[in-house]
């Protein structure tokens, strides 16, 4: 695994645990967050207002089956298990596509669709 997956794994490991500054630690201060369909943000200060979703509690369960990387691109491929206020699981099949500047997170568009059960 080289730097840039490093970066990538420990901001999914972030996530996993809800853990702010680790995660914020994996980007760049000019760092671009697109969710097509939900959001763009710009910004460490905008990403970490988004870490946590409103309307979900818990931090979310990541699984990554796959990452391929060509330059200084990383794609994840995988599964987000995230659970609603109310307790529902919302489970996605998620792409993150990072792009990487310095071995730091320059810009994450993350794909999510909902899984049948």
């Amino acid at each position: 695994m080289n730097e840039n997956q490093r970066a990538v794994s420990r901001y999914m490991d972030g996530f996993r645990k809800t853990d702010h500054a680790q995660i914020l630690s994996c980007l760049t201060d000019d760092v671009e967050w697109y969710i097509p369909g939900a959001f763009k943000v710009n910004g460490k200060e905008a990403f970490d207002g988004q870490i946590e979703g409103e309307g979900f509690s818990g931090s979310p369960t990541i699984v990554v089956d796959r990452m391929i990387e060509t330059d200084d691109i990383v794609i994840a491929e995988g599964t987000v298990v995230a659970r609603l206020a109310d307790g529902t699981p919302l489970e996605l099949a998620m792409c993150d596509v990072f792009e990487l500047r310095e071995g730091k997170i320059r810009r994450l568009t993350s794909y999510l669709m909902p899984m049948g059960s």
